[in-house]
């Protein structure tokens, strides 16, 4: 996605990195071959193809549970010729929104918002495809209401669409929390919903496609919440049509029943049917009849399939293919995918001789960190299966047999399962760094090599260094020569430091395809291979190069504690992007120092520029708490303690000469402190200025790479210029036009070619990107010190590009002060669980 403005300046979607809502019924997989996923409150997009994130689409006010492509794969045999698919997507308020997107034009268009919304979150929602411009759509929610739809879809070009409420169905103190919708057998004009949930059994309404749906029956069996439930099309057997539907449905039970929904001649001949029928077993067990119009079905429990060890989270048909049916145009395949908390998911197939349904595939039950599944969806095409576990990760596998089944792990997208509270850049740009309240510390990088690329580079999660026991709220890298440093901030009274580790200095080297050998210096500081998760996931262990490959057995009775039976990891260069399995255990990095001193959580952290002084900040209440604590990087010794807030630091950055430090806080005033280094480990720092800026919370500052002047950005929606004038004093240069929204991250970058010009991007609370151009105008004393600036917007993102929630951090790769560079890239995280990189194209030409 890019998007172009006048004067000269285009900005461009890079990559979009986010995890998965973990909730039951979040992830759709199209006819269209594009899954949609809810990742906080943003319906997100990716191609299984590419294994990128493609969009998010903003419009939710609470987090999105459920999504719901129409046509679903189960119809991808009838969409070859529809131009335009429609989505639906219900979050944890209750609203549902309907999109549309185009696939000529690869765009997306929000329609409408359901008129009759659910008083509590949206668990489910369900659809079928009655014809080419009409859909039938349930959806069920918490509040023990289920709404039956009709969708009309546009039958030209520029329509509109239509959705309208045929019927409100109460179910009583139990809500329903599976759905499952098809057509009856028989060209009856009639539709059948089946719903499970809380009470243990499936509940069975008839109606017409104009709404009137009754109460048919129940289905008993299961002792435990019913979660999934999905309906197959009129099946085939010895390819002749029948006039009969099979029914799958899961339980927290363990078990997964099919149930079979026959056509019976006549409503009247039942007992005769009876008499003629040999004593089959199938006679003992027949279950109710439903009666739909002027025909009758009679069901009857088809199988029980039991296999799994935990609940069972989901169960879907695989979708028709195209093989060719007479009448029909279709082949229903006696395919079934069931996904657990087991951490596996199955297919299920009956066998040819005796019909009984075995179990023929299981993938994933290797992995110790999926923590189970939450879904499991089918490929249109059939030949990829795709789970979405508890980590918000994804897990794709494809059949890349030719006579035999062969399921191999594939590519996906990855990310944060919760809000993205920091980000910074490595020292000269190779990857982005972010952490999260998942825990997590991730690094995102360019993977330059891929072969199946057409379209430049692809960004993939290539490490996770950090796996913690508590939220992760700061990080910063240290800057300077060496070896790559990290130090993070999280809910807890440490900062902890981390270094690479040699495999991850090797797959980085490999991702950039810079394919030369690392410095032998390097090489032989770095004696790290890896690390070892500790059992409560607090301190990470080194792995050494030279370290013997005896694994001594924790399980003994050495004397070692139980709860170090944790595997160990094997931490190897990667050739390709890692998948989840990689990521979550093989590529963590050692703790190498703990910095105490604070007395609450961290809060934020910054590095200078030459890579030898961290500060830190953490939640307070009171200036003894509100103090900044200075590092020395190598010793980690204790420096200096700045005492000048007395609530919450909320951002600190050095200039870029690195001789103020600039802190902004809670207490709605910022600091600007000296920093002078007096001799080889000493510094001496002094209180420079103090000013009460805004009327509110500041959450972000920024210095002009250039010059000692600064940003401010605030609660109270304005964005205050500030210059340091002769290090004594300073001064407010201008208050940009009030926002629309509370600022809470700001970044500045210059433009190389020019010492007075620069961007300044704008992050707000309402998750928009703008970015400003700003021109400081020189006073002609020869001080060099600001007598003004001038600013202009230069680009307000396109929503669909930016967060749906606050952006938290904004960073600029670089700045390298003498890159006369056209191109520059922006990172952004927010509280959408999403990282995003912009690469902004500025035309000189037109500046």
């Amino acid at each position: 996605m890019t998007m172009s403005i006048n004067g000269g300046m285009e900005v461009k979607k890079v990559f979009i990195g986010a995890g998965c809502n973990r909730v039951v019924n979040n992830v759709s997989w199209g006819a269209c071959d594009l899954v949609a996923f809810g990742a906080q409150n943003a319906v997100a997009i990716f191609s299984p193809k590419t294994a990128q994130i493609l969009t998010t689409l903003p419009g939710h006010k609470a987090s999105v549970n459920c999504t719901q492509w129409l046509p679903s794969n189960k119809f991808a045999f009838k969409a070859k010729e529809l131009e335009k698919h429609y989505l639906l997507s219900g979050d944890a308020d209750g609203a549902i929104i309907l999109w549309e997107f185009s696939l000529l034009e690869r765009k997306w268009r929000y329609v409408l918002q359901a008129p009759q919304s659910h008083k509590k979150g949206v668990t489910c929602i369900t659809g079928i495809m009655v014809t080419e411009t009409e859909a039938i759509v349930a959806s069920t929610s918490s509040d023990g209401k289920v709404h039956v739809w009709e969708v009309l879809f546009p039958s030209t070009t520029g329509g509109d669409c239509k959705l309208q409420c045929l019927e409100t169905l109460f179910v009583g103190s139990k809500p329903m929390v599976a759905l499952s919708l098809a057509e009856l057998p028989g060209n009856t004009g009639h539709v059948v919903l089946a719903m499970g949930g809380l009470d243990n059994k499936i509940h069975l309404y008839c109606g017409e496609r104009t709404g009137k749906f009754l109460h048919a029956c129940e289905l008993k069996g299961h002792t435990d919440w019913i979660r999934s439930l999905d309906f197959s099309l009129p099946i085939c057997t010895n390819g002749e049509p029948t006039n009969s539907i099979l029914l799958v449905s899961s339980s927290q039970d363990k078990g997964i029943r099919i149930w079979k929904m026959a056509l019976r001649s006549s409503p009247c001949s039942t007992q005769g049917a009876y008499r003629k029928e040999e004593m089959s077993l199938a006679s003992y067990i027949e279950g109710p009849v439903l009666v739909g119009g002027s025909s009758s079905y009679q069901i009857s429990l088809e199988s029980l399939l039991i296999g799994h060890e935990d609940w069972v989270y989901s169960v879907e048909w695989q979708p028709p293919s195209t093989e060719s049916v007479e009448g029909i145009g279709y082949y229903q395949p006696q395919s079934i995918l069931s996904a657990s908390m087991d951490k596996t998911m199955m297919i299920w197939q009956p066998e040819k001789n005796s019909g009984i349904w075995m179990n023929v595939v299981t993938v994933g039950e290797l992995s110790h960190c999926a923590l189970g599944f939450y879904g499991g969806h089918w490929s249109p095409s059939g030949d990829s299966i795709l789970a979405h576990g508890y980590g918000g990760s994804f897990h794709l596998w494809k059949n890349v047999g030719v006579d035999l089944d062969n399921w191999k792990p594939q590519k996906v997208p990855s990310g944060h399962f919760a809000g993205v509270t920091d980000i910074v850049w490595a020292r000269s740009g190779e990857y982005i760094l972010s952490v999260s309240q998942d825990q997590t510390t991730r690094i995102y990088a360019s993977w330059q090599n891929e072969a199946s690329l057409r379209d430049g580079d692809s960004w993939h999660e290539i490490a996770r260094p950090q796996v913690h026991g508590h939220d992760i709220n700061c990080v910063t890298i240290v800057q300077g020569k060496g070896n790559h440093h990290f130090v993070s901030g999280a809910d807890e009274k440490v900062a902890r430091v981390f270094e690479a580790t040699l495999s991850f200095l090797k797959t980085l080297n490999r991702a950039t395809s810079q394919n030369i050998s690392l410095p032998e210096d390097l090489q032989a500081d770095v004696q790290v291979l890896g690390a070892n998760m500790s059992a409560l996931g607090l301190s990470q262990k080194p792995i050494y190069v030279q370290a013997t490959h005896d694994i001594p057995n924790r399980n003994g009775n050495d004397g070692l504690d139980t709860l170090e039976t944790i595997p160990d990891a094997v931490p190897a260069v990667l050739t390709e992007p890692p998948i989840e399995d990689q990521l979550a255990w093989h590529t963590l990095w050692p703790e190498s120092h703990k910095l105490y001193g604070h007395g609450n959580e961290l809060f934020s952290l910054c590095c200078d520029h030459e890579g030898k002084l961290v500060a830190s900040s953490c939640k307070a209440q009171s200036a003894t708490a509100a103090e900044i604590w200075l590092w020395q990087v190598g010793s980690w010794k204790a420096v200096g303690q700045l005492q000048s807030h007395s609530l919450t630091v909320t951002q600190m950055e050095f200039s870029h000469d690195d001789c103020m430090l600039l802190a902004v806080s809670r207490d709605r005033q910022f600091s600007v402190f000296t920093i002078k280094r007096t001799g080889t480990d000493e510094i001496s720092y002094q209180l420079l200025a103090r000013q009460e800026a805004h009327k509110r919370i500041i959450w972000s500052c920024s210095w002009n790479p250039y010059g000692h002047e600064f940003a401010t950005g605030s609660r109270d929606k304005t964005v205050k210029i500030w210059a340091v004038n002769k290090g004594s004093s300073v001064k407010l240069l201008l208050t940009l036009p009030q926002f629309n929204s509370s600022v809470t991250a700001l970044s500045w970058v210059g433009l190389g070619h020019q010492k007075n010009d620069g961007f300044l991007a704008v992050g707000m609370e309402s998750g928009l990107i703008e970015l400003w151009s700003l021109s400081v105008n020189r006073a002609d004393d020869g001080s060099g010190s600001a007598a003004g600036v001038a600013a202009a917007v230069a680009v307000k993102l396109d929503p669909f590009m930016c967060h749906v929630s606050a952006v938290n951090r904004l960073a600029w790769k670089g700045p390298k002060k003498s890159e006369n560079c056209k191109n520059k890239q922006l990172a952004s995280c927010g509280a959408d669980n999403c990282v995003r990189v912009f690469e902004v194209n500025v035309d000189y030409a037109e500046n």
